[in-house]
């Protein structure tokens, strides 16, 4: 596929070495919407934004690629959700983006279908029918060169060729399922609430399998969902209720196999201490586990990750001029080597840990402070921070870390389907924005909300005392890359979910 220089207009902001945890913020980049290479026709099937839900860099071809979500329809409206690939023009002696080219799209598919982002009741009729109902979230390559996908609906972990043809699916672990209280399979229902029946044990609706990353030999693929389960926390009046709950869950899966091995607790940042950041605007506890969650996870070694949590507050459709403050947008190392496996202890009706349950030894600092970095400058905060990866190594041994948003599309709509355009002409709190019908001009002095791309620089050093090792060039160009097999050819079968026994 010919390269293919997107005509939207870009930006480039150089930035001054802000100190930000122990890497530094370099450039900040910003990508207005264009149009695809998909070659579909219509604003809302060939828009090319929405991209940034998760990203992975292939070294060998200095390719970035990452993944859409279920569409600019929030599951109600057909769209093909996609890969995207591009490359970035990153300066080798200071990491600073300077360029920005689209050089592919590719469509999710299982044989001569594409995956739909629309929730299996208006796919498939039926909320217990996933079939290619898709909402992707995370992106890792594996050392064969093909895709691991996290989706959220399922949740599922799905293996794609790098043409977008579906290979199999993961088996997801009984626990996670969603399902209602006569313990029906029900992917699209959320919580039961004033009544309504809804699911009461399994992922929490639109919070299944946000990040998604390989270790670095290739053997242990690692999930995590956004949030706690849906029943893995307690309400004030003793009800199971996850939207209290800071303790979400890590899966490891056996690549070979597509089975899990083991089941880890990650904890988020509580709801006071992101509180303490803000002076106004405070998350209520029922925010714990439902506005604060992760949105990226990336393997730096032998169980050790790094973990991006997020808030849900930043410039986006929701705030187009980004007037509310934020308090969480982190980067934390992880290490898993004395957490407990979880995957056959309940935490149903609990805001604590059971004694004896270690879960992952978290940093006490972040690793990356990304809001503190960009308010430093003066700079705007976006609201969904949800992909990072690490890019090309620079001329000084140092290395670069890549963190990409998901705009959604700039696209908001009603509950009937109808979608809109969302307009700005500021992003730190100030201005005024608009709605305009899909495709229409924006008022005069504003734009659709751009996508955003962060440089961040990680000496030599700091990388060392991150991962305890700095691999020699080589190795880290395979490591990247994802050179090598794994295991024998896998047998190809229809995208279906079971349950572990």
């Amino acid at each position: 596929m010919r390269p293919f220089a997107l005509l939207a207009a870009v930006a480039t902001v150089e930035l001054s070495s802000v100190p930000a945890g122990a890497a530094t913020l370099v450039s900040s980049f910003a990508i207005d919407n264009g149009t695809d290479l998909s070659g579909l026709s219509g604003v809302g099937n060939n828009r090319f934004g929405g991209f940034g839900s998760d990203l992975s860099y292939d070294a060998g071809t200095g390719t970035f690629w990452s993944t859409t979500d279920r569409g600019p329809g929030g599951g109600v409206l057909d769209y093909a959700p996609r890969l995207q690939g591009f490359t970035l023009d990153i300066d080798r002696n200071s990491g600073k983006i300077n360029g920005f080219t689209l050089t592919h799209t590719v469509l999710y598919r299982d044989g001569n279908q594409t995956f739909n982002g629309l929730n299996p009741q208006l796919l498939n009729g039926s909320v217990a029918d996933l079939g290619r109902s898709l909402d992707p979230e995370g992106l890792a390559r594996l050392p064969n060169g093909n895709f691991l996908v996290s989706d959220e609906y399922g949740p599922l972990v799905y293996e794609f060729r790098t043409d977008g043809q579906f290979v199999r699916a993961f088996e997801t672990p009984a626990n996670l399922i969603p399902r209602d209280a006569d313990g029906k399979v029900d992917y699209v229902a959320g919580a039961p609430k004033a009544g309504a029946p809804g699911i009461v044990s399994g992922r929490q609706d639109n919070r299944g399998f946000e990040g998604l990353t390989i270790s670095p030999d290739g053997k242990t693929a690692y999930a995590i969902l956004q949030d706690a389960l849906v029943q893995e926390g307690r309400a004030p009046d003793g009800s199971n209720n996850g939207v209290y709950s800071r303790n979400t869950r890590i899966v490891a899966f056996d690549v070979a196999t597509g089975k899990q091995t083991a089941q880890y607790v990650y904890q988020l940042d509580t709801v006071d201490d992101i509180n303490s950041r803000l002076t106004k605007n405070f998350f209520a506890d029922d925010k714990q586990g439902r506005s604060i969650g992760v949105s990226s996870v990336q393997a730096i070694g032998d169980n050790k990750l790094l973990v991006l949590e997020r808030d849900n507050r930043g410039f986006g459709v929701d705030d187009p001029n980004g007037s509310k403050q934020v308090g969480n947008k982190r980067v934390y190392a992880i290490d898993l080597s004395n957490a407990t496996d979880v995957k056959d202890i309940s935490l149903a009706g609990t805001n604590t840990l059971p004694a004896g349950v270690n879960p992952a030894a978290k940093s006490a600092t972040p690793f990356i402070d990304i809001a503190a970095a960009l308010k430093k400058l003066g700079l705007p905060v976006p609201e969904k921070i949800e992909g990072m990866s690490f890019g090309p190594r620079l001329a000084d041994g140092s290395y670069t870390m890549i963190i990409v948003t998901d705009n959604d599309y700039s696209v908001t709509q009603t509950g009937s389907g109808e979608q809109f355009d969302v307009c700005t002409s500021g992003l730190t709190g100030k201005g005024s924005s608009a709605e305009v019908s899909l495709g229409a001009a924006c008022p005069s002095g504003m734009k659709l909300l751009p996508n955003m791309v962060y440089s961040f620089k990680i000496s030599a050093a700091e990388y060392a005392s991150l991962t305890g090792a700095v691999p020699e060039p080589a190795t880290w160009a395979m490591m990247l890359a994802g050179f090598g097999m794994v295991g024998a050819a896998l047998r190809r079968r229809k995208p279906e979910v079971r349950a572990a026994a």
